[in-house]
């Protein structure tokens, strides 16, 4: 059976830091990309990062791209999603998704597989 479980969300000052986890299991890890997705209620999943299979390939968007880091340690199955500087606009459900391609890995749609999603709140 596969399943994402999304860890270590919660309530963060502005400024302060978080360090979110995604733990795999039910499919072969290495042959997967991962993605890290936000939503807020009424918004669309909006694209936050993600990583190669293999860990050679990053993407972040704009929004993080200078303050966070995405990280795999394939021997434990896990993906880190690491966000720096925290404002409150990364107030957001954030979700973690697996895919087998690496074609678009900012769009949702290429993944297979999806996590329950933590919630972040930003407080000022």
């Amino acid at each position: 059976q596969v399943q994402l479980v999304e860890s270590g969300g919660g309530l963060v000052q502005t400024g302060g830091s978080l360090r979110l986890s995604c733990a795999a299991s039910g499919f072969t890890f290495v042959d997967y990309a991962v993605g890290w997705f936000r939503q807020v209620p009424g918004k669309e999943r909006d694209f936050v990062a993600a990583i190669k299979g293999d860990g050679l390939q990053k993407l972040y968007s704009a929004s993080v791209k200078d303050r966070s880091a995405v990280s795999r340690d394939n021997a434990k199955d896990m993906v880190y999603l690491q966000i720096d500087n925290l404002k409150t606009l990364d107030t957001a459900v954030y979700y973690c998704a697996a895919g087998s391609r690496w074609s678009k890995p900012a769009i949702p749609t290429e993944y297979d597989y999806w996590g329950q999603g933590v919630q972040v709140t930003v407080s000022s």
